[in-house]
């Protein structure tokens, strides 16, 4: 039988994390069965298909019928995926072989183990949708209550000081913009072309806000 390794980085390549756990209890199963049992290590790959290179391998073997089971420590170290895995037993089953998945109790030599591992792999993957979309909603709500997300936009001080100078004259968003535009300078995005909300929202940035408190207690604006 070919019991099968995975880490999903470089990192727990090289230092070995989680490689150790997954040996010791597959080599006690094998040993409490009976079985002969061959490793196989995908170190610093992620499960988030079936191409990996000693996986590959070992499911030609399998194929091959060079080995008759395939078993693993976790199932989500074989699979992150309930397609990929219900191809993978569905395979196994027309191919002659067994998927056997410790921590779960997944053995497709047996009907009711064919049964759990479609709903197993089943419930780590509504699970994972789950929290995707409690980021999502979090996120949405941040969006909502005026939270910037993302990199902070970065603008030289210089057109700041431009933007505020040009308000306090009493220059309109739309007349700002365009000598902006009409100059080449770029953008927070680096963009070329600007709006009224843009020079509206460098007006309103914190920087600005600095800046017109210096102006109003007497202080000259900072030149950067």
């Amino acid at each position: 039988m070919l019991g099968y390794l995975r880490v999903s980085t470089e990192e727990q390549a090289a230092s070995g994390a989680g490689l150790d756990a997954q040996r010791a209890a597959l080599q006690a199963e094998a040993g409490r069965r009976g079985w002969e049992l061959e490793l196989v290590v995908d170190a610093g790959h992620s499960a988030k298909d079936l191409n990996r290179p000693a996986l590959t391998s070992a499911l030609a073997r399998l194929n091959a019928r060079q080995a008759d089971v395939l078993m693993v420590a976790k199932l989500d170290r074989l699979s992150r995926s309930v397609h990929d895995f219900s191809g993978l037993v569905k395979e196994a089953t027309r191919r002659g072989w067994s998927v056997v998945c410790l921590d779960v109790g997944v053995d497709t030599s047996t009907p009711n183990g064919k049964f759990m591992a479609t709903v197993t792999a089943g419930i780590a993957e509504l699970e994972r949708e789950l929290i995707g979309q409690r980021t999502r909603d979090a996120l949405a709500a941040k969006k909502a209550a005026g939270v910037r997300l993302g990199r902070p936009q970065v603008l030289p001080m210089e057109v700041v000081r431009r933007v505020v100078e040009e308000r306090e004259a009493g220059r309109s968003w739309q007349a700002i913009a365009d000598g902006l535009s009409a100059d080449g300078v770029p953008t927070a995005r680096g963009g070329a072309s600007w709006t009224f909300s843009s020079a509206r929202a460098v007006y309103r940035s914190q920087a600005a806000t600095a800046l017109r408190k210096q102006s109003e207690i007497g202080e000259p604006f900072p030149s950067r």
